[in-house]
């Protein structure tokens, strides 16, 4: 995630220097335990979480564990990794139900945090596990909060209850009695109550919270947070903690350029743990927080188990099926690959799958200019041909390349490339399919059992040299001349 990059990017050097001792000593670990501090401390991760969390390292790192250990340096990697996890709140902690429904889910912060547009997220969210969630209004401070969360809840696909306008009309506490009310009335299972925030921690806003949780007795209270915050997360944190007391908190805009320190502050401070975090504007963007995980992104670990699961809520396991028998039946076409480019493009961003693959960091650059536009063109050209052009690229000869590339707005060389790439890549799936080692382009076969894919050369029984002098000595078994140099081309004394 963006936030941690500047992270990720110093602890990663970090170790990079420890690989290459093959014991480490206490002055070793000291100094690779004060460039992890000096890195949480740019990053403003609040300075008591630093403190504990590099003790720890440190004491962990000068044990007989990793003195005893084969490998020093993968050790201490491993033991950041636990401890970042510890910081990040140990294992995930799923949300609270009750009972008897409803189970009223109470959402607090700073204005700007980023509430309301979450509260669609997690609308969508809890729809998608087979809930029938309702959005209740009780900002009603903000100008336009209202209408904002009627839109955002329309957008979920959500149930909305907003019995007063806003813009300073009405009483907040009122409406989330109501809206628990009406949640029960009309059956739905989970009321998600959107409350006002203010530029700043005040009294004001603490004991309006504080009455709106008391007469709704909420489930979860989740304090919401911007990620981009800073050290000021740590301050935020614990009022609201001593006005509210919230159950868990949720991340959002991890999609941000900040230092990202507020993920790592607010856990160790509280001892909340992290729900849930949102990276991005669109809904869908929101996700399960896993602290396993992300310390794996922050260490560019990778996050595969997060990429996994997304393919697994895109792809169908029927239609992965169908794609392989055509695969082996030779009939994948491009309609087939269109389809598959569209569940891609489902998924997220490019760039986004790219950074989950461990060892992302060092493709830093290359990652950042990936072209997101590549989809939407290779997706133009195709839409462009006809259905038997799709059904068989063979009958695309000049004129026909033209057209598809005046229609999608592209060149005919883009058009080339793209049935290029998909001819080698419908190869390449077909030998897969077939249980085969494809061969990729530029290449040779690729060899299995990772063994050598030449073959051992025959000897050859009878043949000669074609120098005449060799030929001639061959004939009459005389030895070979000692050499008169080296390799270096330096002569023999």
């Amino acid at each position: 995630m963006a936030v941690f990059s500047s992270l990720s990017e110093r602890l990663t050097q970090t170790f990079a220097a420890l690989r290459n001792k093959g014991k480490l000593s206490a002055a070793d670990v000291d100094g690779t335990v004060r460039d992890i501090r000096r890195a949480l401390l740019e990053s403003d991760v609040a300075l008591e979480v630093v403190k504990t969390f590099t003790a720890a390292v440190r004491e962990r790192a000068l044990s007989d564990e990793v003195n005893t250990a084969l490998n020093p340096a993968q050790q201490v990697v491993g033991i950041v990794n636990e401890e970042l996890v510890a910081i990040l709140g140990g294992n995930q902690r799923p949300l609270t139900f009750a009972k008897t429904p409803p189970t009223v889910i109470m959402l607090a912060g700073l204005q700007g945090s980023g509430k309301t547009t979450l509260a669609g997220k997690l609308a969508r969210w809890l729809k998608d596990q087979g809930h029938t969630p309702v959005l209740i209004a009780c900002d009603l401070q903000r100008p336009g909060a209202v209408k904002q969360l009627g839109i955002v809840a329309e957008q979920a696909g959500a149930a909305f209850f907003a019995p007063e306008p806003g813009d300073g009309v009405g009483d907040p506490v009122a409406v989330a009695k109501a809206g628990v009310k009406y949640a029960k009335e009309k059956n739905h299972d989970i009321a998600i109550l959107d409350t006002a925030g203010r530029l700043g921690v005040d009294v004001d806003m603490m004991k309006q919270a504080a009455a709106i949780r008391k007469a709704s007795d909420p489930d979860e209270v989740l304090f919401v947070i911007d990620a981009m915050i800073g050290q000021d997360a740590v301050h935020t944190a614990k009022a609201f903690q001593d006005g509210v007391d919230f159950t868990g908190v949720v991340l959002t805009k991890l999609d941000g350029d900040a230092k990202g320190g507020a993920a790592l502050s607010v856990t160790g401070v509280t001892g909340r743990p992290v729900l849930f975090a949102s990276t991005g504007e669109k809904q869908n963007e929101f996700d399960v927080f896993y602290p396993d995980r992300m310390a794996s992104r922050i260490l560019d670990l990778g996050d595969i188990l997060t990429l996994i699961e997304q393919a697994q809520k895109t792809f169908d396991e029927e239609q992965t099926k169908e794609m392989e028998e055509k695969f082996r039946s030779e009939t994948f076409s491009l309609d087939d690959f269109l389809g598959q480019l569209q569940q891609i493009k489902k998924m997220g961003s490019l760039s986004g799958m790219l950074k989950m693959l461990p060892g992302a960091g060092a493709m830093k650059d290359q990652i950042e200019n990936v072209d997101e536009g590549d989809l939407v063109r290779t997706e133009a050209i195709i839409q462009s041909m006809t259905p038997r052009e799709r059904l068989t690229p063979k009958v695309l000869n000049g004129s026909r390349r033209l057209r598809i590339a005046s229609g999608s707005g592209t060149t005919v060389t883009e058009v080339n490339q793209l049935v290029l790439r998909f001819e080698q890549a419908a190869k390449m799936m077909k030998t897969v399919a077939k249980g085969g080692i494809p061969q990729l382009p530029g290449m040779g076969p690729i060899a299995r059992g990772g063994g050598s894919s030449k073959k051992k050369a025959k000897k050859k029984t009878g043949s000669r040299s074609g120098n005449p002098a060799t030929r001639a000595r061959e004939v009459s078994g005389a030895p070979a001349p000692s050499e008169q140099g080296s390799s270096f081309g330096l002569g023999q004394k």
